[in-house]
C-alpha cells in the first residue's frame, strides 16, 4: 500500500492533466467516476475554461478520440490498439479509433548525430558514407532516416526518440491504475476486461520499443517468404541494429497511396490486391504470424507487380489451436452450421458465463442473413462487424490475439478494394481453410495428434498419486486454501474506511465539544471576545468539523441515489 502510494504521488501531476483533458472535451463525469483530482475541476471552472455547449453536440467517440490526441503518444498507441477490439467497441467508436495518428515533430539535427553515434557506439560517419539528418518520416516513438553505408548500399535509419520509454512508462502505470477504477466504478464495462486489454497493450507497446525485436520479426518473415519472389521484406544490417536503432535496406518503390504513380509505372493493380491479400492470408492462416497493420502507408510498390512490407513493429501471433478454430469458423460459416459457429464462439468464451439458448437463437438468425449466398459472394468486412456485434450482444469477448487478426483482415480487404473494387477477400479464403482442414486428416497429424494425447494421458495418470498426496499435506497442515472472488470487495473496503473516517471524526468533535464546555467554565487563561481563547478555538474547530461531517455524509447520500 506505501508502495502504491508513492506511485500515486508521483504520477499526480499527469492525473491531473489527464483529469483536465477529460474534463476539456466534455468527459467530466467519466473523469469524475473515476474519482481523478477535483481540484482540477474546480481550478478549470473558476478560470472559466470553455467546455462544449449542449446546443453543439459532439459524439462521445468524438470527443474521445480527441481527448486521446490531446494526451500524447501513449494514449494514441491505446487508441490504435482498441481499434483492433471490433469485439468490444461497435463500427462508429472504431472509425474514430482509427482516425488516430502518431506523427509527431521531427527532433533536432544537431540532436540526431549525437543520439546516432550514441546508439551505435562509433562516430556517424564511421558507419555511413552518407547520413541525413533531416527525417523522412517522425512518429512518436521514432523516426527514419535516409543513409548510405560505406559499400554504397542505401539503407533506411530508424532512430529511437530520446526519454520516450520512461514517458511510456509512467503513463502504463497510469493506464493500469485507470483500469482496476473502471473495473470498480463501471460494472457493465468490466465483462470487457480494461485491465487485460491495458496489459495486452503494455506488452504491444514494449515489444513496439524494442527496436531490435521489429528487427527480428523483419527476419523471420522474410524467411517465410524466402521462395516466393513477389512478396520483399528489407534485409537488416545487424552489426548497427540493437534495441535503440534499426537499419535496413531503403525501400525506393512506389507507396502504395499513390494508385496514380502506381497504375503510371503500368503495374497490374488487381494483381497485386491477389498477391498481397494472398500474402498476409498465408501469414496468417498457415505461418501463425502476421503483420497486424497492413494498410496502404506500411506497403510499396515495386517493379514486375512485387510487394514490399515494412514496419513490423506490432505483429499478431495465432497458434495452431486457433488457427484451427479459425478455419472451422470459416468452414461452419460457408456450411450455415449453426452448431459449429456456436462451437467456436464458446471456445472463445473461456470462463464467462453465456446464455446458451440465446447465443444458440441469435446464430440462426444472424445465418439466415447469408442463406443461399456463395463464400465468394460474402463481405467479410460486413460479416466480421456482425460476428462481433452478436459477441458484444452475449458479452464474449475475444482473446488478445484474435482482435487484433480480425482488424487486420478488415484493414486488409479495404486496401485490396481500393486496388481492385470487385475484390472478395473471402474468396481467397477458401483454399487456404481446406488446406488448414485437409491437413488435420493426414495420416501423419493423426499420428502426431495420438501420440501427444496419449502422452499427456501417461503423464496425468503418472502424476495423479504425487498431486493427491500433495493435496492431503496441504489439507493436513491447516494451509488449503479457497480463493473466491467477490465482485467489488474492494469498493466495498473503500466504503468501510470512509465510514470509519467518519465515526472517528464525529468521535473527535464531540471530545472538542465536551473538552471545550469544561473550559468555558474556568475564569482563567487569556480570553477572546470575553470568552477563554482555548475554548472558543475548540468550539470553532467542533464547529467545522460538523459542517464537514454533514456535507461528507449528504455527498455519500447523494451519489447512492
Amino acid at each position: 500500500m506505501l508502495k502504491e502510494t508513492f506511485v500515486a504521488m508521483r504520477d499526480l501531476p499527469r492525473m491531473k492533466e489527464i483529469s483536465a483533458i477529460l474534463i476539456r472535451h466534455g468527459l467530466g463525469e467519466f473523469a469524475q467516476r473515476l474519482k481523478l483530482p477535483r481540484v482540477v475541476e474546480k481550478g478549470i471552472e473558476w478560470l472559466h475554461v470553455p467546455m462544449p455547449s449542449p446546443d453543439d453536440y459532439i459524439p462521445t467517440p468524438v470527443r474521445l478520440r480527441r481527448s486521446l490526441e490531446d494526451l500524447g503518444p501513449t494514449f494514441i498507441k491505446l487508441g490504435q490498439i482498441l481499434a483492433t477490439r471490433v469485439d468490444v467497441f461497435p463500427p462508429d467508436w472504431i472509425a474514430e479509433f482509427e482516425k488516430l495518428q502518431s506523427d509527431a515533430p521531427a527532433l533536432p539535427e544537431g540532436d540526431v548525430t549525437r543520439l546516432v553515434s550514441a546508439a551505435l557506439g562509433m562516430p556517424v560517419a564511421e558507419a555511413f558514407a552518407e547520413f541525413d539528418p533531416h527525417p523522412i518520416g517522425a512518429a512518436s516513438i521514432a523516426q527514419v532516416h535516409r543513409a548510405m553505408l560505406m559499400d554504397g548500399t542505401p539503407v533506411a535509419v530508424k532512430l529511437r526518440r530520446p526519454g520516450i520509454v520512461d514517458k511510456i512508462d509512467a503513463d502504463l502505470r497510469i493506464l493500469g491504475h485507470l483500469a482496476r477504477l473502471i473495473e470498480l466504478e463501471f460494472p457493465d464495462i468490466r465483462r470487457y476486461q480494461p485491465g487485460e486489454i491495458v496489459n495486452q497493450f503494455a506488452k504491444a507497446l514494449k515489444r513496439e520499443l524494442n527496436l531490435a525485436g521489429e528487427a527480428r520479426n523483419m527476419e523471420r518473415f522474410a524467411q517465410h517468404f524466402a521462395g516466393d519472389p513477389h512478396i520483399v521484406v528489407p534485409k537488416v544490417y545487424w552489426a548497427l541494429t540493437n534495441p535503440t536503432i534499426n537499419v535496413q535496406d531503403f525501400v525506393d518503390g512506389i507507396p502504395a497511396m499513390r494508385l496514380d504513380l502506381a497504375e503510371a509505372a503500368g503495374l497490374d493493380r488487381k494483381l497485386l490486391a491477389r498477391r498481397g491479400a494472398d500474402a498476409v492470408l498465408k501469414m496468417i492462416l498457415l505461418d501463425g504470424l502476421f503483420h497486424a497493420d497492413p494498410h496502404p502507408g506500411n506497403v510499396f510498390f515495386l517493379a514486375e507487380n512485387r510487394i514490399v512490407f515494412i514496419d513490423f513493429g506490432m505483429v499478431g501471433r495465432l497458434s495452431r489451436d486457433r488457427r484451427d478454430q479459425l478455419a472451422d469458423l470459416l468452414s461452419a460459416l460457408s456450411r450455415r452450421d449453426e452448431r459449429g459457429v456456436y462451437d467456436v464462439l464458446i471456445d472463445w468464451t473461456g470462463s464467462a458465463q453465456v446464455d446458451d439458448d440465446g447465443l444458440k437463437a441469435d446464430i440462426a438468425e444472424f445465418l439466415f442473413q447469408y442463406d443461399g449466398l456463395s463464400l465468394s459472394e460474402l463481405d467479410l468486412t460486413q460479416l466480421i462487424n456482425d460476428i462481433m456485434a452478436l459477441m458484444r450482444e452475449h458479452s464474449i469477448v475475444l482473446p488478445a490475439d484474435l482482435s487484433m487478426l480480425f482488424k487486420a483482415l478488415i484493414t486488409l480487404e479495404g486496401f485490396a478494394r481500393q486496388l481492385d473494387p470487385d475484390f472478395k477477400l473471402v474468396a481467397h479464403l477458401a483454399p487456404f481453410v481446406r488446406h488448414i482442414i485437409l491437413a488435420r486428416y493426414t495420416p501423419k497429424a493423426i499420428a502426431d495428434k495420438s501420440v501427444r494425447g496419449l502422452l499427456d494421458m501417461v503423464g496425468m495418470v503418472a502424476d495423479l498419486p504425487r498431486d493427491i498426496s500433495r493435496l492431503l499435506g496441504t489439507a493436513r497442515r491447516g494451509k488449503l486454501r479457497l480463493d473466491i472472488d467477490v465482485k467489488r470487495l474492494d469498493s466495498f473496503g473503500h466504503q468501510i474506511d470512509k465510514s470509519a473516517n467518519r465515526l472517528t471524526m464525529g468521535i473527535v468533535t464531540g471530545c472538542l465539544i465536551i473538552g471545550s464546555s469544561i473550559v468555558m467554565t474556568v475564569n482563567a487563561g487569556p480570553t477572546l471576545f470575553g470568552l477563554p481563547v482555548f475554548g472558543f478555538f475548540g468550539f470553532m474547530i467542533a464547529f467545522f468539523n460538523s459542517i464537514w461531517l454533514i456535507l461528507s455524509i449528504w455527498r455519500a447520500g447523494k451519489d447512492h441515489v
